[in-house]
């Protein structure tokens, strides 16, 4: 997913002509930042049945990675966006690094007292650099080229996103599901217990500091440049100032379709895992599971290069309710076979999405003008959605005795309001 600022651009054009900066040493930076946050939310897929099996944890306690993580969208957003208005793009950028690099350096005392809520402490720190980034690089990658090239520079940068999101599962799964001992955390007591999760999550740590070291010299880059860009001139846009838009009905149910669209998504990918490892589905191991995730987060990498072209000359609308029907039809293909028809057509639900938040977000703002950026504020807000339907299916697969066929009859719900509002935006928005 994609994280839209709702900083207006800067109005400065002391670089050239036409308001916009001559500095394409910067655009390699701003890749990198989409590649890291990319990664680093879909690491969480399989961070989740590596906590599950070390702490017993049920489905609804495991998916509150999840819930802190994408909790920070709702809670960090608008304050994100204020501090980067202040500071400016680079500093503000920086400024969301550090965050970040503390949040995984807080994995080393989660890990050493083996405490899960430390855990789930040290993913919200790290969530919160993770918005204040993205709240910087989509303005700053449009600014730092022609405009008439902006969706060019946006659509390559959201390559590098989808890149992380398939990579980074991948590596994760050899250096961290690899680690999981023979030995199962349900058999053991006491300091035993303690010392089992102490050993085992050191593979999460060493991972985690891994990414901080590349964090710090995509930072100190940053820094280097940080005067590189000219005066920003951001307004005095109140961050809270879009919600009166809520009473628009299109607008509204746009936001609400980024809500269930985002936690759709985040479902599936973090039960991928454990779906499966089930018997009747894949019977895989953690770490053969755990690799498989990067075709779910590959296949909307794809889907976004087919999409663009696609939307070109069919009906964004109509494109949108397709995919969300593909998408209800391939869960419920899943839940209704068994082995490998089962396993790929979950992992194919990835395809589906590819489209759905830029097009979702382009039909919701459509005609809204001068109040776009407010737009795209509320937007931000609904990304939350990543923390509440995960929990909600991680409850429902609890309730059924840990029937994952059910759960992800919430994920297809999620998918059918979606198309419904595909169906609804089909004709162009009054203004």
């Amino acid at each position: 997913m994609a994280l839209t600022s709702a900083i207006p651009q800067s109005e400065s054009n002391d670089e050239v002509p036409g308001g916009y900066v001559d500095a394409p040493e910067l655009r390699y930076f701003v890749m990198a930042l989409f590649f890291i946050f990319g990664g680093i939310t879909s690491l969480n897929d399989v961070i989740i049945p590596k906590l599950k099996e070390l702490f017993t944890l049920g489905y609804t306690q495991a998916m509150l990675v999840q819930f802190c993580f994408f909790t920070a969208y709702a809670v960090i957003g608008i304050p994100g966006a204020m501090l980067v208005r202040k500071v400016g793009y680079m500093r503000g950028a920086v400024a969301g690094l550090a965050i970040m690099i503390l949040g995984c350096l807080a994995f080393i005392p989660a890990s050493q007292t083996a405490t899960y809520w430390l855990f789930l402490a040290a993913y919200f720190v790290l969530a919160a650099g993770v918005v204040i980034v993205q709240v910087v690089a989509n303005p700053l990658i449009s600014l730092l080229g022609k405009p008439e090239t902006t969706s060019s520079r946006l659509t390559f940068a959201q390559a590098f996103n989808s890149l992380g999101t398939t990579l980074f599962p991948f590596a994760g799964s050899v250096l961290i599901l690899g680690s999981l001992a023979k030995v199962s955390a349900h058999d053991l007591t006491g300091e035993a217990l303690d010392a089992y999760r102490r050993a085992e999550s050191q593979a999460i740590v060493h991972g985690y500091l891994g990414i901080a070291l590349a964090l710090a010299l995509v930072a100190l880059a940053v820094w280097t440049f940080r005067n590189r860009l000219p005066p920003e001139q951001h307004g005095d846009h109140n961050g809270f100032a879009g919600f009166d838009l809520l009473k628009r009905p299109r607008f509204s149910y746009g936001a609400l379709c980024i809500f269930l669209y985002v936690g759709a998504e985040v479902s599936i990918g973090s039960l991928i895992v454990s779906y499966l490892m089930q018997p009747h589905v894949m019977a895989l191991p953690e770490q053969s599971a755990g690799k498989l995730i990067g075709l779910y987060w590959g296949g909307a990498m794809v889907g976004r290069f087919v999409g663009s072209a696609v939307l070109r000359v069919l009906n964004p609308a109509l494109v949108l309710t397709f995919n969300a029907a593909m998408a209800i039809a391939l869960l419920a293909l899943s839940v209704t076979t068994a082995g490998n028809v089962s396993g790929y057509a979950l992992l194919a639900v990835g395809l589906m999405n590819s489209i759905m938040f830029p097009t979702i977000f382009s039909l919701a703002c459509e005609k809204l003008g001068a109040r776009a950026a407010d737009g795209s504020g509320i937007i931000n807000v609904a990304i939350c959605g990543g923390a509440l339907v995960p929990l909600a299916t991680g409850a429902i697969a609890d309730l059924t005795g840990g029937d994952l066929g059910i759960a992800l009859l919430l994920p297809a719900l999620c998918y059918a309001v979606i198309a419904g509002f595909g169906i609804v935006a089909r004709r162009p928005a009054s203004a």
